[in-house]
């Protein structure tokens, strides 16, 4: 890992990690020496980072260098903090620890009195029920999206038919009991909905369909809106 890298893990580690957190933990998380560790606190310190705590006792990020200050009414601090609680309910692993980065990166940048309010927001998130996990990665799904990638699923429909499809994959929509992939079939030529847990199996393809993803699905999009409801896409 660089040592710019480095920096930044432990800038992240300050964020989120629950003050005051020990020079032992913070080099675990970081991987490096404890004498590695105080250099790079002393090394954000001259960058502009505000840290308070020293070797023995602790240390707490004050004031974050990297992020710029930002304030919000009250409401938004709440709309925000449920928005997010919401990604971390119903988002895969990956996606809920980047939903908690993000909370951590933005009390980051508050002055501290909003800083309370957000670490005690009034609104809160709970279910339930979860939704069905889907068996595949996301990460690469989400990956395959933005790169605009073909990918190739094993997919069993509702009647349990196993098929084999080679798609564009346009987005992913969260509902309220599952998950699902809005794609064009290359094997139909035309637009698909795949519910992800019937999706058995996702490979990777080198096929790209750039810069077909946005029109694509404004086209579906303009489908399925005009589709009268109770009936699905063709």
């Amino acid at each position: 890992m660089s040592r710019s890298d480095r920096l930044l893990n432990l800038l992240q580690c300050l964020r989120t990690l629950p003050g005051p957190i020990t020079a032992t933990r913070l080099a675990d998380e970081t991987g490096v020496s404890q004498r590695t560790l105080y250099r790079d606190i002393d090394s954000l310190r001259a960058a502009g980072a505000v840290i308070d705590g020293a070797a023995g006792y602790g240390y707490r990020m004050v004031e974050d260098p990297a992020l710029p200050p930002q304030t919000f009414s009250r409401l938004e601090i709440e709309a925000l903090v449920l928005g997010l609680a919401e990604v971390r309910h119903v988002g895969d692993p990956e996606l809920a620890k980047a939903a908690d980065a993000v909370l951590a990166k933005t009390i980051a940048t508050l002055p501290e009195r909003l800083q309370q309010q957000a670490m005690h927001a009034v609104l809160k998130v709970y279910r339930y029920e979860r939704r069905p996990i889907p068996r595949i990665d996301m990460g690469m799904l989400r990956e395959a999206c933005w790169r605009e990638e073909a990918i190739e699923i094993a997919y069993v429909d509702a009647a349990d038919k196993a098929t084999e499809r080679r798609v564009y994959p346009l987005s992913i929509v969260y509902l309220d009991t599952t998950m699902m992939l809005l794609a064009w079939c290359c094997l139909r030529q035309d637009f698909r909905k795949f519910v992800l847990t019937r999706i058995l199996d996702l490979r990777s393809t080198n096929e790209s369909f750039r810069p077909r993803r946005t029109p694509l699905l404004r086209e579906f999009i303009a489908r399925m809106r005009a589709t009268p409801a109770g009936r699905s896409t063709p």
